[in-house]
């Protein structure tokens, strides 16, 4: 374009401007404009996109679509003047509706209990494995201190492991916890100890059959420190299980003094390890989740059985310790790779444990405990033929039924009454 064109463009734009002019409304109405005189279609360019009329709304005045406003355009100046009293202009654009968020399904019960099921079975084989590898370890390895340290040692990596890559939070313990929870590590301590002495002198299915005694230390030691009272059902329940296993240890063919009493203490240490928990975990400034708990026992423990294996058996991982299992029927490699296996199977299965914890009610999970119990004593039948007599076989069902008896009636046990 030229410049004379140009200026000519100028020239008539400021002249259209000079010939600009406004005539006052005669209505009385505070809230009034005058509206310019200019092309409607000029709109088009300022609002393309548009398909449908656009709503204007002004203070003082119902909303008037977008045709009236052309309509008065056409009689007033080519721009828009506001008259001095008019407070506010306002333009309203359309809304569209919010799209609802795609919340996540809840899980059906179906897919609930299928996930359950899984637990349970996935904690009754990886203590079905426990007890066949930790067995066979102890078996051509009698050193139940190094291997429990060995296994707590495990533990606590797989454990530090877990808070490192976030799959669980890492708990910050205070020192008033820290001293509420070493007494609990102490037991817990002495309790896996003491169930390896005696897996490693009787059978597994006898230790078992002892472990089953667990409810009744359960009632004595609750009564003592908590000043819970059993009801009478529960004392009831309490009867069959003493006898059963006073049964099954009078016709064991495995049968060892020291292999009985560690097993009858690991029931005193582990329940008492289960009280303190509970007295703990009642406090709510000290409380903390199930899986942290164990993980930080897990830790203090493999802490305190160190020094106290080196202790007690000394250093046993030498070579020549190590030759020694293969005259027993495992080589190097098989008594190391065993050991792993175990240490694995040991840590996992408590975590599995401590996870069905936290998906279903104490019973339950005792109840699912006790036919855990059943499914170890008959695989390690089975799978090391250990000779079993009907008395034998009799003494232990009948514990095992009062241990199922004691979780049902626990179960049934009347909730308290709310105000």
């Amino acid at each position: 374009m030229s410049p004379h064109s140009l200026s000519s463009l100028l020239s008539s734009a400021n002249s259209k401007m000079q010939s600009l002019s406004v005539s006052p409304s005669s209505s009385s109405s505070a809230n009034r404009i005058a509206i310019a005189k200019f092309s409607p279609q000029l709109l088009s360019h300022f609002h393309p996109f548009s398909s449908s009329p656009l709503t204007f709304t002004i203070k003082g005045l119902s909303s008037c679509p977008s045709s009236f406003l052309l309509h008065r355009a056409g009689k007033s100046s080519p721009f828009l003047i506001s008259a001095p009293k008019i407070s506010s202009f306002r333009v309203l654009a359309a809304s569209l509706p919010e799209a609802k968020s795609d919340e996540p399904s809840k899980p059906s019960d179906l897919v609930q209990s299928l996930q359950l099921g899984v637990m349970f079975a996935t904690w009754y084989l990886l203590n079905i494995y426990f007890n066949i590898y930790n067995k066979q370890v102890l078996k051509v390895y009698p050193f139940p201190a190094t291997v429990t340290a060995f296994q707590f040692g495990f533990a606590s990596l797989m454990i530090n492991l877990i808070w490192t890559l976030n799959l669980h939070p890492r708990p910050n313990i205070t020192r008033s916890q820290f001293l509420s929870i070493l007494p609990l590590a102490l037991a817990h301590t002495m309790g896996n100890l003491l169930t390896n002495i005696s897996l490693g002198k009787v059978a597994v299915s006898f230790t078992h059959t002892i472990k089953s005694m667990e409810p009744f230390f359960t009632v004595v030691l609750s009564s003592l420190f908590l000043g819970e009272r059993p009801s009478f059902w529960v004392v009831s329940s309490l009867v069959p299980i003493v006898g059963g296993v006073s049964l099954a240890s009078m016709t064991e063919v495995s049968f060892n003094w020291i292999g009985f009493s560690t097993a009858m203490a690991s029931n005193l240490t582990n329940q008492s390890r289960n009280v303190l928990s509970k007295k703990l975990m009642a406090n709510d400034e000290e409380t903390l989740d199930n899986i942290n708990l164990y993980s930080v026992i897990t830790i203090i423990s493999f802490i305190l059985l160190v020094p106290f294996a080196i202790f007690l058996e000394g250093i046993k991982s030498t070579p020549s310790y190590l030759q020694s299992a293969a005259s027993q029927g495992l080589n190097v490699r098989e008594l190391c790779v065993r050991s792993v296996l175990a240490a694995f199977c040991f840590h996992a299965y408590q975590q599995v444990s401590y996870g069905i914890l936290q998906k279903v009610s104490p019973v339950t999970h005792s109840v699912g405990n006790c036919v855990k119990r059943v499914v170890v004593i008959v695989s390690s039948v089975i799978f090391f033929q250990y000779p079993v007599s009907p008395v034998n076989a009799l003494g232990t069902a009948i514990a095992l039924v009062g241990v199922f008896l004691y979780s049902r009636t626990k179960r049934s046990k009347p909730m308290p009454k709310t105000a």
